[in-house]
């Protein structure tokens, strides 16, 4: 029976495409009676979809999307999340698209710039909702930077520099699909699109020109590894894993980077740089972000931190900021607290569309920029021009994506043992 909210409208029906690492989002779309449930989980693999039945009660259980689309299993959902490895985000997001379904597709949008532009085509081509995962724009951190910007305090941006120190990088990304440049093309994509888009919206503008330089520097001389698809992340994860020289059982494959460095130079001469380093004995994101009139700086990235603002002259380092902004010990789940904001603006605008914090537009840039980034990397790590989105689809999402006369729609039929027609466990940023 269909539970309600407070406004008396029964809850929005939603499928998970992929029940492994994101999944976690099911605490918040699963809010029976207060918005949303989960009524559908599709997982080609049978632990997937034993979680799925043991965290959510009375879910319905698929193996493959061309199941989920059928007529019987369409009729109980009324948005999706595709949560799959991110190779495969296109693949499933396009046809969700298709299908008429709004969907939330999670971070990156896809792994690279052509299948991120197919994506925005298939949500224009059929007038559906398309949403993106980018969470950081919700995290209280971020927020808090840019309503200092907003408010002209440090002047006109000038420059963005991001350090990321990532000390769980040998279990987050060395264990599993993420190592293998084929699922995620490279984690200067894979884990950096977060950031770049941050980068992004602090400034105000998109990347242009990007050159970059890495290396595979510790876990590539790692000569210990195992098939780990038996497992999850929470069977290996452990900060006794040290120092990183000392990680053992890394996925068979590991061709991705560990550390890499960005030089970006965005719309109206913005410039910008990403440093990205998997095996720090710390992990938080630290952003300076220097304008005509000031700089400001984060110092942590969670509950507790702080964001100091200089806007005098001083002849040396001062501790004691012209503004200290505090971020408030709140939610400690689901990053800091974005995570059930996320899910709750999708919420909102897959029932009633309107603006969202998130912008497809935005999520393409992203992959773009760090996509040409892996690009100069990986070619000696000259100039590489990022490719502009056609202004058709910028001026379509910006405007809200509102309803167009749909054209006609391609139905693209799977057959029941074409690989691409199963869902790969296992998915998130």
């Amino acid at each position: 029976m269909d539970q309600h909210d407070q406004l008396g409208r029964p809850d929005l029906r939603i499928g998970l495409i992929g029940f492994g690492l994101r999944a976690s989002l099911t605490r918040y779309a699963h809010r029976p009676g207060q918005g949303s449930r989960v009524s559908v989980v599709c997982d080609s693999a049978e632990r997937g979809r034993r979680d799925a039945a043991e965290r959510i009660e009375g879910v319905r259980l698929v193996e493959t999307l061309d199941r989920l689309l059928s007529p019987d299993v369409r009729s109980e959902v009324d948005a999706v999340l595709v949560l799959t490895p991110d190779h495969v985000h296109a693949e499933h997001a396009v046809r969700t698209l298709e299908a008429g379904i709004p969907t939330f597709v999670e971070k990156p949008l896809a792994t690279s710039v052509a299948d991120a532009d197919r994506i925005l085509e298939a949500a224009h081509r059929t007038g559906t909702r398309l949403y993106v995962g980018h969470n950081m724009r919700h995290l209280p951190v971020v927020t808090a930077m840019r309503a200092v910007i907003e408010a002209g305090t440090i002047g006109e941006v000038k420059a963005v520099w991001c350090r990321h120190f990532v000390s769980a990088g040998g279990d987050y990304y060395f264990k599993d699909w993420h190592a293998d440049r084929r699922n995620t093309m490279g984690l200067l994509l894979q884990k950096g699109a977060h950031d770049i888009d941050v980068v992004h919206w602090l400034a105000g503008a998109y990347t242009r020109r990007v050159s970059a330089v890495g290396d595979l520097a510790v876990y590539g001389a790692i000569s210990d590894h195992r098939d780990n698809s038996d497992r999850r992340m929470a069977d290996w994860y452990s900060l006794d894993s040290w120092p990183p020289t000392e990680q053992r059982e890394l996925h068979p494959v590991v061709d991705v980077e560990d550390i890499s460095m960005a030089h970006l130079v965005l719309e109206g001469g913005v410039l910008a740089s990403y440093q990205q380093c998997h095996f720090t004995p710390d992990y938080w994101r630290n952003y300076t972000v220097i304008g005509t009139k000031g700089r400001l700086e984060n110092f942590g990235d969670g509950p507790g931190a702080v964001v100091k603002v200089w806007t005098r002259r001083t002849d040396a380092y001062r501790e004691d900021a012209d503004e200290v902004i505090e971020i408030p010990d709140a939610d400690t789940t689901g990053h800091g607290g974005a995570d059930p904001l996320l899910v709750a603006e999708f919420v909102r605008f897959a029932r009633e569309g309107g603006p969202t914090t998130t912008s497809p537009v935005a999520a393409r840039e992203a992959v773009a920029a760090a996509s040409c980034a892996t690009s100069s990397l990986r070619t000696g790590g000259g100039a590489v021009d990022v490719p502009a989105l056609d202004p058709v689809l910028v001026a379509w999402f910006e405007g809200g994506q509102a309803a167009e006369e749909p054209g006609p729609v391609e139905q693209v039929v799977l057959a029941p043992d074409d690989p691409e027609a199963s869902v790969a466990a296992g998915g998130g940023g």
